[in-house]
Parts: structure tokens; C-alpha cells; sequence
């Protein structure tokens, strides 16, 4: 028994883990996160539509690549002024305009 403790130990990380801290931010963001994956799948679904690449969607937003890859990866907040981009690179609406009350 010795010995496969100390294999074991011999192969484990020297540093803990960060499943529990990122587990537990999931869950404390779970709403935010659920609406940035519908958001992304819905970009996903209109690049494809449109036959544009993450560069090509970029330049369009004036933004980088890399911001929009983190974007499409669903696990961004996304600024009003971010969407607000996203609805007029790809022609598309994401947040519904409330009904004027008179």
C-alpha cells in the first residue's frame, strides 16, 4: 500500500488545483453565462450564414480577433456597447428593443 501512495504522490501537482475556485465562479455566474452562450451561438450561427471568419467579423466591430474568439467561446460579459457591435457587424438582433408605452 506504501508504494502506490507514494507512486501517486510521486506523479501529483505541486500546485492545487483550480477546479474548485472555477466551479464555484460557474455557478456564482451561471445566469451571465447562459445568455453569453446563447449569444455566441447565435453569432456562430450568423457568421456561417454570411460566410465570415473571426478576422473578418473583427475588423468589422473594430476590435481584435482574439476578442472575438474569447466571445464566441461564450464565457464573456459582454459591455451594451459590445453587443451593440456585434447587432450591427452581423446584422442581427440580440437584444430586444422594449415597447414604447405612450
Amino acid at each position: 500500500m506504501d508504494t502506490v501512495v507514494k507512486s501517486l504522490e510521486a506523479y501529483s501537482s505541486s500546485t492545487s488545483s483550480n477546479w474548485r475556485k472555477e466551479a464555484e465562479e460557474r455557478q456564482a455566474n451561471k445566469e451571465w453565462l447562459r445568455y453569453s452562450q446563447m449569444i455566441a451561438m447565435k453569432m456562430l450561427d450568423r457568421m456561417e450564414e454570411l460566410g465570415l471568419t473571426q478576422k473578418k467579423l473583427a475588423e468589422r466591430m473594430g476590435c481584435s480577433q482574439q476578442y472575438v474568439s474569447k466571445v464566441l467561446r461564450g464565457k464573456e460579459n459582454l459591455s451594451l456597447e459590445t453587443l451593440c457591435k456585434i447587432e450591427n457587424a452581423l446584422d442581427l438582433h440580440i437584444v430586444q428593443e422594449p415597447e414604447m408605452v405612450v
